[in-house]
């Protein structure tokens, strides 16, 4: 580990105007290393890099296929060199290291299946008779602003910046200042690929410094962001001076309907991988369980059993297997989280597992069971934490009426073996994404976006390319 990582800009590694910020490994509280801090006069050399580049015309000159090629060979440099990026990323991060090793597989595969879509993002032609050839071109916004979640840097990273670079976008990166250092790996492997200098810039910057010029750049064309609800209105509001277009992804509270026939044996599965995976530091993270009262007691017993099954470790001491959890980002997010499930307490809850920070150092928290009702806070704001609510229903309609009681509208899912039924609960969930007896099923290839405060736009899959491109009607006046 460097002791010290700079900001990239325009092909060259920079210090920053703002200074330099400490990164802390939060499994032990300790300082890993400092990171370059940018201000808005980086950005501003950033994107004029960006733009540069845009405008020479240099990517939309090659051959779609050609870029797709250069997409997926950044896949391939991020794959051979897994094991020394897993290391940093768990140590900045704090997630087990066979889960930044899933983390750093999942960036390569953004880069191997958008690099395959190169050449698909066609126009068309329009038929207007015999006097007239019209016809439509997808041309790319231009300049490409990326502000990246600390959850999963790598990967929420390589999402945006594969299908920005295969749409032959320039792109400039505001990476998250708790977790910064993985994301050099991107500028390396566009450099290993052969983009031209100008075409990703990295900078590290604080939100309200680097995050706000970013995103009111009147030289961006057109905006990503993954994170808070407040921070995502803010970004949009600055956007919306310049009339620039944005992807917004701003977290859930994914709700899981378990129907009396469901399979809770398999759903054990679904539970670990559903709120603990990454300590609950997931946007799509299952939350909530709306359990059939008949199956609550017995859910609930299972759930206690996934929880106090998983062994809390550094992340650094767990370089295999799925029975671990590390650290949250940092003590004060596990802090938040455990400050929710007190008040969850003071509103009636019952603790069922955990529910406390672990007394050693680094920011651990037990993954937590609370049996709560609806109408409490903890059961309709996003605790971004391993903190699993459970409620009973009666009645199908009900379970739906409590699934869509929050603002957001990410994910859910349904569990059942009656088909019809899941098929006519997942017309009425409100959600961009219904998972049907498995949590997280899809992949890549789905789109991935919310309803309501989730957000709006759509990652992942052949649709969101189209963030990236607007389209261009010419219409051709043919002599008779």
């Amino acid at each position: 580990m460097k002791s010290y990582w700079q900001n990239y800009i325009d092909g060259k590694w920079v210090d920053g105007g703002a200074g330099r910020i400490d990164v802390t490994n939060p499994a032990t509280g300790e300082f890993l290393a400092e990171h370059a801090l940018a201000d808005a006069a980086d950005v501003d050399r950033a994107v004029q890099a960006a733009r540069r580049v845009h405008q020479s015309g240099v990517l939309t000159a090659m051959r779609p296929i050609e870029r797709g090629r250069m997409v997926q060979e950044m896949g391939r440099y991020l794959l051979e060199n897994i094991d020394q990026i897993a290391k940093e990323l768990t140590l900045e991060q704090g997630k087990p290291l066979w889960e930044a090793h899933i983390e750093v597989k999942g960036a390569a595969l953004y880069f191997e299946y958008y690099g395959n879509q190169a050449s698909t993002v066609e126009g068309k032609s329009i038929p207007l008779g015999a006097g007239y050839f019209d016809w439509t071109e997808n041309e790319p916004f231009g300049v490409s602003a990326q502000i990246i979640p600390w959850n999963y840097p790598l990967e929420m990273t390589a999402r945006s910046l594969s299908a920005g670079l295969v749409t032959g976008n320039a792109c400039v990166i505001k990476t998250p200042e708790m977790t910064p250092i993985s994301n050099a790996w991107m500028v390396k492997a566009a450099e290993h690929a052969g983009f031209p200098e100008g075409s990703v810039n990295l900078l590290c910057g604080l939100g309200h410094e680097a995050g706000a010029a970013l995103s009111a750049h009147p030289d961006v064309n057109q905006i990503v962001f993954t994170g808070s609800v407040p921070t995502g209105i803010a970004i949009a509001k600055a956007a919306a001076g310049n009339v620039v277009p944005c992807v917004l992804e701003l977290g859930g509270k994914s709700a899981a309907i378990v129907h009396e026939d469901a399979d809770l044996d398999a759903f054990e599965n679904d539970i670990r991988w559903g709120i603990y995976f990454n300590a609950g530091q997931v946007c799509s993270a299952m939350s909530r369980i709306i359990v059939h009262e008949s199956r609550h007691e017995e859910l609930l017993e299972r759930a206690e059993k996934v929880a106090k099954s998983l062994t809390v470790l550094p992340g650094i001491e767990q370089p295999e297997g799925d029975g671990t959890m590390g650290a949250m980002v940092s003590e004060a997010q596990r802090d938040r989280a455990v400050g929710m499930v007190e008040r969850a307490i003071g509103e009636g809850a019952q603790i069922v597992a955990g529910g406390h920070k672990l007394n050693r150092d680094g920011a651990f928290m037990e993954p937590t069971v609370l049996k709560v009702t609806p109408e409490m806070e903890i059961a309709q704001q996003e605790v971004f934490g391993p903190v699993l609510s459970v409620m009973p229903f009666q009645e199908d309609a009900q379970a739906i009426e409590i699934a869509n009681s929050t603002e957001f509208g990410l994910v859910s899912g349904v569990f059942t073996r009656d088909l019809d039924r899941a098929t006519q609960a997942a017309r009425k969930l409100r959600s961009g994404q219904v998972f049907v007896n498995e949590w997280f099923a899809g992949g890549i290839e789905t789109p991935f976006g919310g309803y309501g405060k989730s957000g709006y736009g759509r990652e992942k899959g052949r649709e969101a390319l189209w963030n990236y491109v607007q389209t261009k009607n010419v219409a051709m006046r043919l002599k008779g």
